[in-house]
């Protein structure tokens, strides 16, 4: 079984306000965007999709914009996509079929929004989706783990012949997530962040719904073998701080050491606001480190996103393709928006060869406010890892084709869900070629200072009934707080309290608390974390 061990950095370094400056580049590179035409491809967003010999296939999303506020008219059966998709761009063909064909199971769920998937070989595997249920008789999570053969489903298609023999499917409530994202690596599945969501959405907590953050990271072993399906091995680390995450970006890494595993970039929502995280949480076969030293301003949704490492300088590189995002450019100048507005950005995030991150935005655009819940669907044959990361070292000096961002939510309003005019969204039917252009000279990017200072100290450490935490501002802010115990269980918030400029110093007692390993997590701003683990005696 696998066990997971949370590791915690506090980075300290010296705090420079939201800046921007030109800089010589570590990314030689130029992105462009051309866009093909495809007839009678569809618009969609919040899909699944797959590739093998250059056709795609597309499954589940939504044919509507972003959804609405009102209940009766969110997420409306009738806009899920009920029709599966073999796309071969190269001659513009599209080829569907029905999947009302399928058993009840397996007809509901491929018809939701947001199902966790990943591509293993020929095989792709799906959990869960938010969707309208008829059976159940309402929008409901869907439990289920679904695989499916993808060269047998794209002939099948095809051809016009049945299609059901190419599923498989079984059900269990740990596989009820939405929203979350499906990875694998050395044969392991992890299963990270999401939230269960049943009932019809409203966005005044109405009790229209039950939700239920995953807090988590879930591993297992998938057998699907033959006619059989079976999971085991599973394992689950929670931290309701930390991996309360939704509606992110899931990025394959290659880590300084050579360690391979995933970063989670960004996403919603923290637990007292209704802001992104703006910092990311590393994962790897060992555990995962909330990297709380660094803030991420410039894609904090899920959006179309690609990854490059160059091993020859040991630089790790991932691209995000438009969005929605809590800070952009205008002009130059770095806006933020609260509203978290979507957004035309296509940024970079760098870790360098001694794991410093850096965020970087290149003067290149989306044509539109385009790319929240898109897909990169990369070119196959360039040279890659085995976790779909691009070989940047070998992909020569001239242009290659990366690969093509397709469908997501287009938006004619940076926000239109806050004035109720989620009729200005649609789902996108764009598709868009990626080039990478080798350009030693590229120095036009804005270079984004998401480093901070903002630490705390704890001491004594271990204790036995107190502690004091000092920590040090350079302006007036509001400050929160949050404990929670090794089972990652919170047994403590605090309210968030004004504090003004300069050094403070407060004394926390846990005397209600047993003795065992506790992690205290300082929020600044509602935008700063910083988390040290404390042991009491």
């Amino acid at each position: 079984m696998q066990t997971f061990i949370r590791t915690f950095v506090v980075l300290f370094f010296v705090f420079g306000s939201l800046s921007s400056a030109s800089a010589q580049s570590s990314f030689p590179y130029d992105i462009s965007l051309v866009p093909v035409s495809v007839p009678n491809l569809p618009g969609l967003h919040s899909y699944a999709f797959a590739q093998h010999n250059g056709k795609w296939l597309f499954i589940g999303g939504r044919t509507d914009g972003l959804h609405a506020r009102q209940p009766f008219n969110s997420f409306p059966a009738s806009e899920n996509n009920t029709t599966i998709y073999v796309v071969d761009v190269a001659t513009s063909a599209v080829w569907t079929a029905s999947i009302t064909s399928l058993p009840t199971g397996l007809e509901e769920q491929l018809q939701a929004t947001n199902m966790n998937f990943n591509q293993v070989g020929d095989a792709l595997f799906i959990v869960g989706g938010y969707a309208y249920s008829a059976s159940a008789n309402n929008h409901i999570t869907f439990p289920y783990l679904t695989t499916i053969d993808v060269p047998g489903l794209m002939d099948a298609v095809i051809n016009g012949t049945a299609i059901t023999p190419y599923f498989k499917q079984i059900q269990d409530d740990a596989f009820a997530v939405t929203g979350g994202h499906l990875d694998e690596l050395n044969g392991t599945f992890y299963l990270v962040g999401g939230h269960r969501f049943d009932g019809r959405y409203n966005p005044m907590g109405n009790p229209t719904y039950t939700q239920t953050y995953t807090n988590a990271i879930r591993t297992f072993t998938i057998d699907n073998n033959g006619s059989n399906l079976s999971f085991g091995n599973y394992s689950e680390v929670t931290d309701p701080v930390h991996l309360r995450r939704r509606d992110y970006n899931l990025l394959p890494q290659i880590f300084p050491n050579g360690e391979q595993g995933f970063t989670i970039s960004s996403g919603v929502f923290q637990m007292s606001v209704d802001l992104p995280f703006l910092y990311p949480v590393d994962i790897t076969e060992t555990g995962y480190t909330p990297m709380t030293g660094f803030n991420q301003y410039l894609s904090n949704y899920h959006s179309a996103f690609a990854v490059l490492y160059d091993a020859t300088e040991n630089n790790m590189h991932s691209v995000f393709f438009g969005g929605m995002s809590q800070y952009y450019y205008n002009n130059g100048t770095l806006i933020q928006d609260d509203l978290v507005p979507f957004v035309k950005t296509i940024s970079r995030l760098s870790r360098d060869a001694n794991g410093t991150l850096s965020e970087h935005v290149f003067p290149t655009e989306m044509p539109e406010l385009q790319g929240a819940s898109a897909e990169f669907i990369p070119n196959l044959s360039l040279p890659q890892y085995d976790t779909n990361i691009f070989k940047l070292d070998e992909l020569g000096q001239g242009s290659v084709l990366l690969g093509h961002v397709f469908g997501g939510i287009y938006s004619s309003s940076l926000n239109p869900f806050s004035v109720n005019q989620t009729n200005l969204t649609s789902a996108d039917d764009t598709l868009y070629e990626v080039w990478l252009t080798y350009n030693p000279l590229s120095v036009s990017e804005f270079v984004e200072e998401g480093s901070h200072s903002y630490g705390i100290q704890v001491h004594p450490n271990p204790f036995q009934k107190e502690f004091e935490v000092s920590f040090s501002l350079d302006r007036n802010m509001g400050v929160r707080f949050i404990i929670t115990n090794a089972l990652g269980q919170v047994v403590y918030t605090s309210r968030s309290l004004s504090y003004e400029k300069g050094s403070h110093e407060i004394t926390l007692d846990t005397h209600n608390q047993a003795s065992g390993i506790y992690y205290v997590t300082f929020i600044f701003e509602d935008t700063y974390y910083a988390t040290q683990k404390i042991i009491k005696e």
